[in-house]
């Protein structure tokens, strides 16, 4: 230690000037380094989209800089930069792009970012707000071949249960931004379908949105030479069910018990029923059975076509949509055989157009025909009503009798004669029935025509401030239907048999109605509609460096509906308010607004503001997150807001007092004179307000494991209050008045208020293991629903309706049958008439003493806004040229009644099966259907849980196999592409009640789709 100090203390002076000199040099060192690292150049790029289109407006931001730059109508930009410094290109509908500042950059290609329609935008599917969800039609019909827009679609995304949104019905369909149904575009047709189910959803579209949104949006050009995709489908109906009814022998047996059992006579003989049994003679003893392949074919067929145009340059794009539909029927008899047969033909044009560098335009037009030929006869509600044994509906002439000439006259003169051997049957009680009809009837045709237009102009008006633009929307509709028939009367003729020699003959015919054809055409059913939407919204979008983006939009908008018949147009007007911000993609907060008009409410009332807000949190993109290997993406958010709506004050004055005269006369103590009254039917309320839906929710998303699972998840509550309502117990009781003429001074008021509150879901898993690529998804929505608030006065409080579900069935709680008279004198009184051992009983609620409606508790709920519980299960497997895909849809939670005539069978009705499980003394114990009457059945036939059953099921509702023809077959020709594929829909149904589920009764019934098609892309 000594040493050293000697040392630095003889070469003090050398030492500060070694330390100087080193000094000297860092300084200089760096001073040379601080000028490199600030020395900036002007750097200079295009960027593109990955076709080699240019990105107008894209935004160039230097983040060690903060100076930024967008690119011009070339995609060209200049900024200036610090060399090596990081350049961040970001424009709307791309994903974020990256790259070094430099003086020989390349071109900047950025891609396409999943973009889903929102109310008047766009925004990238990682960025949806609450209460969105998109289904991307034009890739899905790649691999599930549907017919209809919104067929099955609740098995691909959450919050849709096939009749509701959040349980809320009859939504608002817009197709490219105008009020349309759902069914005037084809699956064919379109790009896109979004579901807005939340109120921060809607707002924008005001009144008329408030029980969500489901926008469809066709398909457009593109920038690329002219392509032709072509799509024929061959496929055929098969019936799944059809009902069960007993023959003729069988149900005149049972009805000879059914007045046996009320103390009458039978009415048919055993020889009757003997010889009705044999069906050696079935014209003298009818057994018809309405549902068999005499009258009904096996299956129908289903044709389509369809040719798509689509391509364009850098200023126009077009696409091109012509489609052609024809489906015969199931009928086989009469003129239905060649008659019976719907079609459809359709165009559609889309067009948009780059007029400059700052103004472009979109036109659609589109048009339908539709074209439905059938007989002028009701079959499938005479086969549910027609009982077997009434007449034969066809008999041949060789029965009548050669010397009757009066019924010889008949024959002769007869227009109807089928085959030349057969006359139409009938009888006093039936002088006309569906195969009558079907050959003699006539024939209509039911046109429907619709014209569909809208136009789009947008305006870049960045000169005046940066991301800001101007776009206006326009539609009109025309929809007209109409049928014309050609009606023909026709006589049918009921037999009079008697044996002669052994023979039987026909000996008399009674002739009822008359033969007339007038050649005339008729023209009924004539209805009409038009649309009319305009839409202006002022749009402001923006990013301010790499950490904030701004968003803003007013919009001014509204459409009417006129249809034929109404009055009152029906009309939406609203002015909408957007602001929206995040930051770094990280915080989200966005604001909806808008005020709503409504002429249904009084002056003064007629305007109200409906604010509702949303917030969010990217927490994949904090530090404390930022080590978990698994996540990929987590987004939480919140909406809360207030809708104002007029959709259910159903119609117009509600506020206003009304008095009408009655339809009656009052006698005077004059002679010969009359008087007619004049009675109130509401008194005025100039306080009616809008009812409201106010509501909050929450969601989640979420993406894991290298992007292989995502999730997406929404919870709701949602009010309805306000809501319009009659009632008597919030008024005096003198305030209305029973009886004939019924006067009502009752205003309406808003009072009463709905809940419902549930989840909703969709989960998709992505794989890839070789050369198999695996896509499975799960998607589900449950919703409850609450009658909040109700004003009613009952004497027994399990009769409240408040705080029980909105579809709730209410009826009898039964307790089996009356075992005898002992039993029935037993037991409390029934109200409903008098009952017999076999009889339906039932529990006396309220220990009255009395059976009546009273005692009617709440038995389930019906699933009126759809099933509770709604769940999709969509399977896609692609191995190489092969995919296959399968649906499947579960739906539980609800209840029906088996209330229609195949189950209530009382009186003369037609006997269905169900009846062989009848009470009788023998049967008691094992019996599963009353006692078989000729009266109305009053105890029996009600609402009761006797008739009650659960709807839960799951349906394989699709099926498909597809195979991509190598590109290689077809060389270098201009078949660009080719699949064919085969498909099945309706396949199969797992339930308990799966017969009652699959049957129709009075209609057609329901069917299976087997189905062939090829696509071919030139």
């Amino acid at each position: 230690m000594v040493n050293i100090l000697t040392i630095l203390k003889n070469n003090k002076m050398k030492l500060i000037k070694s330390i100087a000199v080193c000094i000297f040099i860092l300084l200089v060192q760096s001073n040379l380094f601080g000028q490199a690292e600030v020395l900036k150049i002007n750097v200079s790029g295009k960027v593109l989209e990955a076709n080699g289109d240019p990105i107008v407006d894209s935004n160039v931001y230097s983040q060690v800089d903060e100076v930024s730059t967008t690119s011009d109508s070339d995609g060209n930009f200049v900024i200036e930069a610090t060399v090596g410094s990081t350049l961040v290109i970001s424009a709307q509908g791309f994903e974020d792009a990256y790259t070094n500042a430099s003086n020989d950059l390349n071109n900047i290609t950025m891609m396409a970012a999943d973009q889903v329609n929102v109310p008047f935008r766009t925004l990238d599917k990682d960025n949806l707000p609450a209460g969105v969800s998109s289904v991307d039609m034009s890739e899905l019909i790649t691999k599930n071949y549907i017919t209809y827009s919104l067929s099955e679609l609740e098995g691909f995304v959450g919050g849709y249960n096939g009749n509701s949104l959040w349980g809320y019905s009859n939504a608002l369909v817009l197709v490219d931004g105008v009020p349309r149904e759902a069914g005037s575009v084809l699956p064919v047709e379109i790009d896109q379908v979004t579901f807005l189910k939340g109120v921060a959803a809607v707002t924008l579209y005001g009144s008329r949105a408030a029980n969500g949104v489901i926008m469809i949006t066709t398909k457009r050009g593109v920038n690329d030479d002219i392509s032709i995709r072509s799509r024929l489908n061959t496929g055929i109906f098969v019936p799944r069910r059809y009902p069960e009814y007993l023959g003729s022998a069988e149900y005149m047996t049972l009805f000879n018990e059914a007045r046996t059992n009320d103390g009458e006579s039978p009415l048919y003989s055993e020889e009757d029923i003997y010889y009705h049994a044999s069906g050696e003679n079935p014209y003298r003893y009818p057994d018809v059975d309405y549902y068999s392949d005499e009258y009904l074919r096996n299956a129908y067929g289903r044709q389509d076509g369809t040719v798509e145009i689509f391509g364009g340059d850098d200023r126009t794009q077009y696409y091109t949509n012509i489609g052609f539909f024809s489906a015969g029927s199931l009928l086989d008899v009469g003129r239905a055989q060649e008659s019976n047969r719907t079609s459809r033909f359709n165009v559609r044009g889309n067009v948009d157009m780059k007029i400059n560098d700052y103004v472009s335009a979109r036109v659609n037009a589109a048009a339908q025909y539709y074209y439905g030929k059938g007989i002028n006869s009701d079959y499938w509600g005479g086969a549910a009503s027609i009982r077997p044994n009434r007449f034969a509906p066809l008999i041949p002439t060789s029965f009548v009798d050669p010397t009757d000439a009066v019924s010889q006259d008949f024959i002769n003169n007869s227009e109807n004669i089928i085959d030349g051997q057969y006359f139409l049957g009938g009888t006093q009680l039936d002088p006309t029935n569906p195969i009558a009809s079907a050959y003699a009837g006539g024939t209509s045709v039911f046109n429907n025509r619709q014209f569909q237009f809208n136009t789009e102009i947008k305006a870049d008006l960045g000169n005046v401030l940066e991301g800001l633009s101007y776009t206006t929307i326009f539609g009109i509709d025309y929809s007209a239907s109409y049928s014309l028939s050609f009606n023909h009367q026709y006589a049918t003729f009921e037999p009079i048999w008697n044996t002669y020699s052994g023979t039987a003959q026909i000996s008399q015919l009674n002739k009822y109605n008359e033969d007339s054809r007038t050649g005339e055409q008729s023209s009924s059913g004539r209805s009409f509609r038009q649309t009319m939407a305009i839409s202006g919204v002022l749009n402001y979008v923006n990013k301010i460096g790499t950490s904030h983006n701004l968003s803003a939009a007013l919009v001014v908008g509204g459409f009417s509906q006129t249809n034929s018949g109404q009055y009152h147009r029906t009309a939406n007007a609203n002015i909408g308010l957007l602001m929206g911000y995040d930051f770094r993609n990280k915080y989200f907060a966005e604001f909806n607004g808008a005020i709503i008009h409504s002429a249904k409410l009084p002056e003064g009332n007629r305007d109200a503001f409906s604010p509702t807000m949303t917030i969010g949190w990217r927490l994949s993109e904090e530090d404390f997150l930022s080590d978990v290997s698994f996540l990929n993406n987590l987004r939480v958010y919140a909406s809360a807001g207030i809708l104002h709506t007029d959709i259910d004050i159903d119609g117009y004055y509600l506020y206003d007092e009304k008095f009408d005269q009655t339809g009656g006369f009052w006698f005077t103590w004059k002679d010969g004179l009359q008087n007619q009254s004049t009675d109130a039917e509401r008194y005025a309320n100039p306080n009616m307000e809008f009812p409201r839906r106010r509501e909050f929710s929450a969601g989640l998303d979420a993406t894991f494991l290298e992007n292989k699972v995502l999730f997406n998840g929404n919870w709701f509550l949602s009010d309805q209050t306000g809501l319009l309502v009659q009632n008597n117990v919030l008024f005096p009781s003198y305030y209305r008045q029973f009886g004939y003429p019924e006067s009502n001074f009752l205003p309406f008021v808003n009072y009463n208020e709905n809940r419902r509150t549930g989840f909703d879901f969709r989960l998709n898993y992505l794989e890839t293991l070789g050369a198999l690529d695996i896509n499975v998804g799960l998607t589900g929505t449950y919703y409850t629903t609450k009658a909040l608030k109700r004003a009613e006065i009952v004497e027994d409080d399990y009769q409240i309706r408040q705080g029980t579900p909105l579809d709730g069935i209410w009826g009898l709680e039964s307790q089996g049958f009356y075992a005898d008279q002992a039993d029935i004198n037993n037991s409390p009184e029934p109200a409903f008439g008098e009952v017999k051992p076999g009889d339906i009983k039932y529990v006396d609620q309220n220990q009255d003493g009395i059976i009546n409606v009273q005692d009617e508790i709440l038995l389930g709920k019906g699933g009126w806004f759809g099933a509770p519980l709604t769940m999709g299960l969509n399977v896609t497997l692609k191995w190489k040229d092969f995919t296959f895909f399968a649906l499947g849809v579960l739906r539980t939670g609800s209840v029906a009644m088996k209330s229609n005539d195949y189950f209530w069978v009382n009186g003369e009705d037609k006997y269905s099966a169900v009846v062989r499980d009848r009470w009788t003394p023998e049967t008691s114990a094992t019996a599963t259907f009353p006692r078989l009457t000729v009266g109305n059945g009053a105890n029996n036939f009600r609402n009761s849980d006797f008739w009650l059953y659960s709807t839960d099921r799951f349906d394989l509702s699709r099926v498909q196999f597809t195979y991509d023809i190598p590109q290689s077959v077809f060389a270098s020709g201009f078949v660009k592409g080719m699949q064919v594929y085969v498909n099945g829909a309706n396949l199969l149904t797992i339930s308990k009640n799966r017969e009652i589920l699959e049957l129709n009764i009075g209609s057609a019934p329901q069917t299976r789709f087997f189905n062939m098609g090829v696509t071919a892309l030139f």
